[in-house]
């Protein structure tokens, strides 16, 4: 999963070109936050709720400039909301003010959100696939089958990509795993690191685990946001089946276009390289015959993919108690698949906390007014009170796209977005919007991270690599982010209509 797409935190900015990016990022966050809380309250809004605009202006800035670390602007949040809506009137009660105490409790209300515990069990889950080779070993057992053709090797790259995106519920962890492996098959091969075959091979890894994000419910921390804001809000989830099968023709519709889209964009120099087989099947090798917490681990991690997707059909069991459980496991004596030392040393502590305050940032807008109020602007700008639910779908996902431009993270897209695409849909009088449906569908668009190398961390990371330059991802980023909406909008008159989500 971000795990979200923010999956770590970022390194300290240390250069005179990163303090700069860092003093007028966060100088511009400051600004927007005094602007909004110095704007006269406008009528219909609680003080409260503009003081939560505020604080959402200040965070977009900071998640779009990465002025702060993404783990240090969620303390950040919390303490403004501790403040700002503590000595803010209460919107049920305005004779009483909400109080720092009650504020406090608002902004870690998202820990006790049971998303929050889905998204930590993943994170140990993608650690111990780290810590024993699994993850590895699966992704060189399916290289070593494909040949040595460049189509096949793209094609390997793609099947190796859906297979740990059910099996490690981290983007950042699938990406980084196979890095290392790309480049040593083009190492193998004997051709440039600045080839176009290195550089296909690279862009298709990243872009496999953003689409494979949109697919999986457990693929994304992004994903675990926006179930909390619907449970949240309209007392009821979304299986992992149910999202499978909403999101699956999508999934698999993009994914035959990763592939011609990269390969007839980005045509390797040769049709067939040499000795590629042979390289991988000397990894493969070299990682040895499988262990035995390897074995456990597989063990475990199917028997969770069996019952995330028998949920609701055999069993009543929800996705984050049985990932929780499948943890608890792993730690048992007599498993021991990893040790807690080991774990706590690899899980990315800053993914959690963002993720908690990201819902309590969400909530908070919600309760405070602060979303229906700017919902209720976006509704009359865009004409949506009477819309149908194509439309809204189509301006929605229009808007998601051409925001996500300016994030990083797809996790504080997130967090900043959702509840806000929940209260538009509460405010239209449209009748027969499935307006849980509506959010799974536009939560769809905000995993389409495809066109900027700076808009996932999946990204960065195969761009660390100086396989391709930017502009490549550009190029073949936008045809496939086309050709993205214009599926949202065929599934969304068709297949999903049929679903009952539109």
């Amino acid at each position: 999963m971000t795990v979200s797409t923010v999956e770590s935190s970022q390194p300290a900015l240390t250069t005179a070109s990163g303090q700069y990016k860092f003093s007028w990022g966060l100088a511009l966050a400051v600004a927007a936050l005094v602007a909004v809380l110095m704007f006269p309250t406008p009528a219909g809004l609680p003080l409260a709720g503009q003081r939560m605009l505020a604080i959402l202006a200040f965070a977009v800035v900071i998640w779009i400039t990465e002025a702060l670390d993404y783990a240090v602007s969620a303390v950040v949040i919390a303490a403004l909301m501790a403040f700002l809506l503590g000595l803010s009137p209460d919107p049920a009660n305005p004779k009483n003010m909400i109080g720092t105490s009650r504020a406090l409790g608002m902004a870690f209300s998202g820990f006790a959100n049971t998303a929050l515990a889905l998204v930590a069990a993943a994170l140990f889950l993608a650690a111990a696939m780290t810590a024993t080779g699994l993850d590895k070993r699966i992704a060189l057992t399916i290289l070593s089958r494909v040949g040595t053709r460049t189509s096949s090797v793209v094609i390997g790259s793609i099947l190796v990509g859906i297979v740990l995106a059910f099996m490690v519920p981290s983007t950042t962890a699938r990406v980084s795993c196979l890095v290392p492996i790309m480049m040593g098959i083009i190492a193998a091969f004997g051709v440039s690191k600045k080839s176009a075959f290195a550089g296909m091979l690279m862009i298709t890894t990243a872009q496999t685990a953003s689409i494979w994000n949109v697919g999986i419910k457990t693929a994304a921390a992004q994903n675990m946001v926006a179930v909390g804001f619907i449970e949240k809000q309209f007392g009821k989830t979304i299986t992992w089946l149910e999202w499978l099968i909403a999101a699956g023709p999508f999934t698999v519709l993009m994914t035959i276009a990763l592939y011609f889209v990269i390969t007839r964009m980005l045509p390797p120099e040769e049709r067939e390289v040499p000795g590629g087989s042979t390289a991988v099947q000397k990894a493969l090798a070299d990682l040895g015959p499988i262990s035995g917490a390897e074995i456990k681990l597989l063990l475990i991690s199917l028997s969770l993919i069996a019952l995330w997707a028998t949920e609701g059909v055999l069993h009543s069991f929800d996705t984050s108690s049985t990932t929780i459980a499948a943890v608890a496991l792993m730690f048992l004596p007599g498993v021991a698949v990893m040790t807690w030392k080991k774990a706590q040393a690899n899980i990315p502590w800053g993914t959690i906390v963002l993720f908690g305050i990201g819902i309590s940032l969400g909530a908070a807008l919600l309760s405070t007014k602060a979303a229906s109020w700017l919902a209720d602007l976006v509704v009359l700008e865009f004409g949506l009170k009477q819309a149908t639910a194509l439309f809204i779908l189509a301006v929605m996902g229009l808007f998601l796209i051409i925001i996500h431009l300016g994030f990083a993270s797809a996790t504080a897209l997130a967090s900043a977005m959702i509840p806000i695409v929940i209260a538009v849909l509460q405010n239209v009088t449209t009748p027969g919007i499935n307006m849980m449906g509506m959010t799974m569908l536009l939560q769809f668009v905000v995993s389409f991270g495809f066109i900027l190398v700076v808009n996932a961390p999946q990204n960065m990371v195969a761009y660390g690599t100086e396989t391709f330059e930017a502009k490549d991802f550009v190029k073949t980023g936008l045809v496939l982010t086309i050709i993205a909406y214009a599926l949202i909008l065929i599934l969304g008159a068709t297949y999903w209509r049929w679903l009952g989500y539109v």
